[in-house]
């Protein structure tokens, strides 16, 4: 295999290592040409907890993928989607006086702050920066405004952070297998990559993961990844509920919501098919009991998620536009049925339910991140060190 546009992925998960090449063939069609799944061990509550465990994994399986597309990778792109994040966002200016705004004036905020940053959050390292907001003469401009004329001008920064100890053991436990990380990629910031590309007029909202023991709620404003929270409860809490008051049984409750379709008109007289109940044949379950236990539960999650979230009340305040991902294995379930009835007469919610946020389409997303970057964002660029004497010259002339 010796296609040069070959790329070696790896994400790591509160479940799983995930192992990923993809090519690009002769027609310029994306493809995943390997990929290869592993229980994951080492890293327990978003820390390195056994090093060597977690690099013999690496080891073993970058090797055996080699070893089966007959190619040596000397780079990998990884994507985190179980190490905390924080983010930092700020804002810096310049006074023009009526001049131009140049690119150095850009440059010059973007290392400071990014500077800024590095020394006040000492224990984290830097990921993301992406340039969320700009404003000439306090009008907000869509763009970079390099070669417009101003008073003053105002560019706001969103900074993305994972804990430093964290990023040298990812670091190392590479280098031990003889990859270089050529990329760090948050899986929140891919999603929302992948949301913004299919939906091309949208480029504020929020997407909400709801997994089966935990809930993920991320924000992207103009384009850039500006918060991302988790919680410890997901669709296990749904399923509890409805077993503890129907006395079902939870596997029970889980052939239920995978099996059976629900909608706004269902008759009160409507019952779960018996044959979804296994061995509690004796009990008849009205849908409607299921959907209401149901929607009462999903609107609670929202509250705590997002409408009443003081994390999130100012974001809320300006933008009521929610992707919602519910991981489930398939396309169409009960429990997609349920989420589409909450929301349904919310007339000033914009809701979506996402049913395309597939592995191959997320991958293609980080695919296009690493080849072809993202044009919200932002790279610190390092200025040369200045001689003694083109410093002493500077002094004098300008």
């Amino acid at each position: 295999m010796t296609n040069d546009f070959s790329t070696l992925f790896v994400e790591i998960n509160d479940l799983q290592f995930i192992f990923s090449v993809s090519k690009i063939d002769e027609k310029n069609d994306f493809k995943i040409v390997s990929e290869l799944k592993i229980p994951l061990e080492g890293i327990d509550n978003y820390r390195f907890s056994d090093f060597r465990k977690v690099s013999d994994i690496l080891k073993k399986n970058i090797y055996l993928i080699e070893k089966k597309l007959n190619f040596t990778f000397k780079e990998v792109v990884l994507i985190l989607d179980n190490f905390k994040p924080t983010f930092v966002n700020l804002s810096g200016f310049k006074i023009l006086n009526g001049s131009q705004v140049l690119r150095e004036n850009i440059t010059y905020i973007l290392n400071t702050l990014k500077s800024y940053v590095d020394k006040t959050e000492l224990d984290k390292i830097v990921v993301h920066i992406f340039n969320s907001k700009f404003y000439l003469d306090n009008k907000k401009i869509e763009n970079l405004p390099i070669g417009l004329f101003g008073d003053f001008y105002s560019h706001e920064l969103s900074f993305s952070l994972i804990n430093k100890n964290d990023y040298k053991n990812l670091n190392n436990v590479f280098e031990n297998c003889n990859l270089k990380i050529r990329k760090l990629l948050l899986k929140s910031f891919i999603k929302g990559a992948f949301i913004s590309n299919n939906n091309k007029n949208i480029e504020t909202f929020f997407q909400a993961s709801i997994g089966k023991h935990k809930c993920k709620i991320l924000f992207f404003e103009n384009n850039s990844l500006k918060y991302e929270q988790e919680f410890k409860f997901g669709q296990n809490i749904i399923i509890q509920d409805i077993a503890k008051i129907t006395s079902l049984k939870i596997n029970n409750v889980e052939k239920i919501l995978n099996n059976t379709r629900f909608n706004s008109e269902i008759l009160e007289e409507e019952l779960i098919n018996n044959e979804l109940l296994n061995n509690e044949f004796n009990k008849r379950i009205k849908k409607k009991l299921i959907q209401d236990i149901s929607i009462a539960r999903i609107k609670e999650i929202f509250e705590i998620m997002i409408f009443k979230n003081i994390n999130l009340s100012y974001y809320y305040d300006n933008n009521k536009t929610i992707f919602i991902e519910i991981e489930n294995e398939s396309k169409e379930t009960g429990l997609k049925d349920l989420f589409r009835i909450t929301f349904s007469e919310e007339k000033d919610l914009n809701i979506s339910i996402i049913d395309d946020l597939s592995t191959t389409g997320i991958m293609k997303t980080a695919n296009k991140l690493v080849h072809f970057g993202w044009n919200k964002e932002a790279i610190p660029i390092s200025e040369p060190k200045k001689s003694i004497i083109s410093r002493f010259f500077n002094a004098i002339f300008e």
